[in-house]
């Protein structure tokens, strides 16, 4: 298998990727969920951090200078990833996460781990992006950290659903930033390979699922 069906697999064992009825936070309803927050063992851990080096490794061979964790989900993966980098291609790339809150005694400040320089290209590590606010958010955060450029996004899972308009909320991110945005897969990918195709014996996507997730897709997908 290559590592996009690996970690698919993978999202299933976890309990990361299920399927039923769901709503997301932006209300809709969903015939499937993707909660990052299942991961939480260090054989999970490790195996997640070489998915998401794989996909760095893949599209980001060079050009990165950080790896950034938005916090709380992001930190985990940024250190994951930036540890899976090293030991699996020899690439030494320094991370750093930011406080929720600045801290104003010690050593101060709003980050934790390497202290972005001007000129830096920093890579973002998130899990799921839906309306794209933690991106935003950290895009914010540096233009007090210092002149750094935000080059690329890294994410699990692209759910191509449109953002404000007509577009996925991710095309939205490379439009409005020149961020470029890489997903270790996206929910085509996921059906792609899921369907009829067995889990350890379960078929998580039979035909009536696969009807429900195009169906979604077509009411909720972005326009192309």
């Amino acid at each position: 298998m290559t590592y996009k069906e690996e970690f698919i697999a993978f999202m299933v064992r976890s309990g990361v990727l299920t399927f039923g009825d769901f709503i997301t936070k932006s209300g809709r309803k969903t015939p499937y969920f993707i909660n990052t927050g299942n991961y939480k063992t260090g054989e999970q851990a490790a195996k997640l951090g070489d998915y998401y080096a794989a996909c760095i490794q893949a599209n980001l061979p060079d050009g990165v200078d950080c790896l950034f964790g938005p916090a709380y989900k992001g930190i985990p993966l940024a250190v994951a990833a930036a540890s899976s980098l090293y030991r699996n291609y020899g690439r030494d790339l320094p991370y750093c996460f930011n406080r929720k809150e600045v801290k104003d005694h010690g050593e101060g400040g709003s980050m934790v781990g390497y202290q972005p320089k001007d000129g830096d290209r920093v890579t973002i590590v998130e899990d799921v992006v839906t309306a794209g606010t933690a991106v935003r958010e950290s895009i914010e955060l540096f233009k007090h950290v210092a002149d750094v450029k935000i080059t690329s996004l890294i994410v699990s899972v692209d759910r191509m659903e449109r953002g404000t308009g007509d577009k996925t909320t991710l095309d939205e991110l490379r439009e409005s930033h020149g961020i470029s945005v890489y997903p270790i897969v996206t929910v085509r990918e996921v059906i792609a390979f899921l369907h009829n195709n067995p889990i350890d014996g379960k078929v998580y996507i039979d035909d009536a699922m696969k009807a429900r997730m195009e169906a979604y897709l077509a009411e909720y997908g972005a326009r192309v």
